[in-house]
């Protein structure tokens, strides 16, 4: 409730702040774009692009979605009036390479403009570089630490930008080392309620990642060209040792060891061309390529009371993952008033992946096959849209239609080839009352990408468990209507709320396939529905000169009918724990709230990141689990002062809080059967704390 209390009051002083204001409009605010200088930014004493894109106000920075292809995932960041050809390399990183310099303007795009292609997405950021710059080196050296950990984890980042032979290009490199721990306990109660043990986990990693990336664009004869290539590596080493205390005390207790490592290597390149056929005709070729190899292993050891092993067992796995897309885009503009825009894409997706389970009880290790984890999973798919932006008066109505087919075929532990057609409509229209005011109702019908990883089987040692794989699941298709409201009052000042509903067919979610195991898979249909609100409060009409709240709130509901109850119930959430709070998932409400107050004479800039989400359920056959987080507070100061620098100081996670893990285990099917016993986890990830210095010249 405190939760619900906070989301009214918060949306209530949004709409008064707009309703105050709403005479005061935005000079830059002109119909469907809003310009924001660089000199706009100054009093923020930006080092990168990226720093510059956070505080556009009313605007929150997306690195791309499930949705299958190129349109889907390229996020919502153009440079120079293009996307990025990249889905890897996203936009936030290629952001942070970019000294803050080298930008001339900002655009936050709300609806058709000029010949740019949003790919159906309703908000956009235009990155505008200034031209003939000179070169400049952005650099950024930090320390980590996580006060549940005694080693430092040093984080560093150099990337140049220049031009050389009529060619803009940015190459950066960057690296990590990881240093982690999340210790905790693990209760579990008989089906009355009863403690009957208690595990208490002791759980550390370390690691490192390493990136280079490289941008090219130039124009060759009358052609642009554009090149984007990355490369990383990730590495991880991590531990848990568990002591099982068995209830009541005087029982004895065991222990277990549990090792996981993770080598992982991905490269992608992407590259453009793009040119005037006609007057009135751009084209637009695209060529895209990604990577990824992969080798997980993971042991587990477990020992009696007197320190002898009971059982050891260890699965490693070989996996490899690639992406081809090629992409046609086309944008004529022959008619008066009209936006005519045809794209064409076809991609390819491939994953083989082979695991080897060996398992020792106390007669020797035996290899243990684990049913359909040896299996290559392959996709090839077309994509064509054609789409039509029509701007009349104070109106601009874009409609197009897409259509899609694919094959998607498994050898291996499972062979199948099946194939599946798609249309995709879509329409928007928006009404822009006066230059702060917007209005806009968006209709479409949305493809998910499917994960691969739901096809392949995996052990999961740590819950003496199988995740099987799925070789029927099929992708889910929903229809999108939303409608927003905007209002843009003063310098800073946004509100928006959107109101929205999804109608899902083929839910992606947990399937039973026996009394005891689940495998990913579509249950049916179902929906979702809610309320968004996203707003800029400048805080000065309250007497904090400098000052701003940036407010996110999401509230929804859901229905589908559960596979094993046939009862009504929510859509299951992403699980597993995470040390970020999304603002999107499928849980009850969200809220997320930035404070910042910049003190320009002192070049000092202080604030602080609050947020909390409700409760994420996953149901299985035989299971249920919760997740919760608890409440993130973040806090940080900088300063500009001294010899150029931004000197920056970081508390992540101020309050450690609990995160935790509910699972009802039940004899049978779930709901319909008496529990066996519940698990209660929680851990803790530690305060964090970061001092980082960055720069450029």
């Amino acid at each position: 409730m405190r939760a619900v209390r906070t989301i009214l009051l918060l949306a209530i002083a949004s709409l008064s702040c707009a309703q105050v204001f709403a005479q005061e409009q935005a000079s830059s605010a002109q119909e469907s774009v809003v310009t924001y200088p660089a000199e706009f930014f100054a009093r923020y004493q930006p080092n990168t692009a990226f720093e510059m894109v956070s505080q556009v106000p009313g605007f929150q920075l997306d690195d791309g979605g499930d949705e299958r292809g190129f349109g889907g995932s390229v996020g919502n960041v153009l440079i120079n009036d293009r996307y990025p050809s990249a889905k890897q390399n996203k936009p936030s990183q290629i952001l942070q390479r970019i000294p803050a310099a080298q930008v001339e303007r900002i655009e936050l795009i709300r609806g058709q403009v000029r010949e740019i292609d949003l790919l159906g997405r309703p908000v956009v950021v235009n990155v505008i570089l200034a031209q003939d710059t000179p070169a400049a080196i952005r650099w950024e050296l930090a320390l980590r630490k996580n006060l549940s950990l005694t080693p430092l984890a040093p984080i560093g980042s150099i990337s140049i930008s220049d031009r050389w032979r009529g060619m803009n290009y940015n190459f950066g490199i960057d690296g990590r080392r990881a240093s982690f721990a999340d210790p905790g306990t693990r209760e579990l109660f008989d089906g009355d309620g009863t403690l009957t043990e208690i595990r208490y986990e002791d759980h550390e990693g370390t690691g490192f990642n390493a990136n280079s990336q490289f941008t090219a664009t130039g124009e060759v004869g009358a052609t642009l060209l554009r090149l984007n290539a990355a490369v990383g590596a990730e590495i991880r080493n991590e531990e848990l040792i568990t002591l099982n205390d068995p209830e009541p005390p005087g029982s004895a207790p065991t222990n277990e060891r549990l090792v996981r490592k993770r080598d992982n290597i991905k490269f992608e390149i992407g590259a453009d061309a793009e040119r005037n056929l006609s007057e009135d005709l751009v084209g637009k070729a695209i060529l895209l390529y990604f990577q990824l190899d992969q080798g997980p292993s993971t042991n587990q050891r477990r020992y009696d009371t007197d320190g002898e092993e009971t059982l050891y067992r260890k699965a490693e796995t070989d996996a490899k993952a690639t992406e081809s897309i090629a992409r046609l885009e086309f944008s004529w503009t022959k008619f008066e008033n009209h936006v005519l825009q045809f794209n064409i894409e076809g991609a390819k997706n491939v994953l083989d992946s082979s695991l080897v389970q060996v398992v020792d009880t106390g007669d020797g290790p035996e290899i243990v096959p684990v049913p359909g984890a040896n299996t290559r999973v392959e996709e090839v798919r077309g994509d064509v849209l054609v789409n039509d932006t029509w701007s009349f008066g104070d109106f601009k109505f874009e409609y197009g239609l897409g259509a899609e087919t694919s094959t998607i075929s498994q050898t291996g532990d499972a062979e199948q080839e099946r194939s599946f057609s798609f249309v995709k409509p879509r329409a928007a229209l928006t009404y822009a009352a006066s230059p702060g005011r917007q209005t806009r109702l968006r209709l479409a019908r949305e493809v998910s990408q499917l994960d691969f990883n739901d096809f392949v089987s995996a052990t999961v040692f740590e819950d003496d468990d199988v995740a099987l794989g799925n070789p029927n699941l099929q992708p889910e298709s929903t229809w999108i209507a939303e409608l927003s409201e905007e209002w843009r009052f003063g310098e800073l000042g946004v509100v928006k709320v959107t109101a929205f509903h999804d109608w899902i067919s083929d839910v992606e979610d947990l399937l039973p396939l026996t009394p005891e195991f689940e495998v990913p898979g579509n249950i049916g249909d179902g929906r979702r529905w809610g309320v968004e609100l996203e707003s800029t409060l400048p805080l000065q009409v309250i007497g904090l000169t400098g000052a701003k709240l940036d407010v996110k709130l999401r509230w929804q509901d859901s229905t589908v009918t559960d596979p094993v109850t046939g009862r009504s119930r929510v859509l299951t959430a992403e699980g597993g724990s995470s040390q970020d709070i999304v603002f999107e998932n499928e849980n009850r409400y969200s809220v997320i709230l930035d404070f910042r107050q910049d003190l320009e004479a002192a070049k000092v800039a202080w604030g602080w990141h609050y947020a909390t989400r409700a409760e994420r359920p996953l149901f299985k056959v035989n299971e249920l689990e919760i997740y919760d987080e608890g409440t993130q507070l973040n806090a940080f100061i900088e300063t500009t002062r001294w010899w150029g620098l931004k000197i920056r100081f970081t508390a992540n996670n101020i309050l450690d809080v609990v995160d935790t893990r509910d699972r009802t285990i039940y004899t049978g099917e779930r709901d319909l059967s008496p529990v066996e016993y519940r698990e209660l986890r929680t851990l803790t990830n530690g305060t964090r704390l970061i001092l980082s210095f960055s720069g450029a010249f």
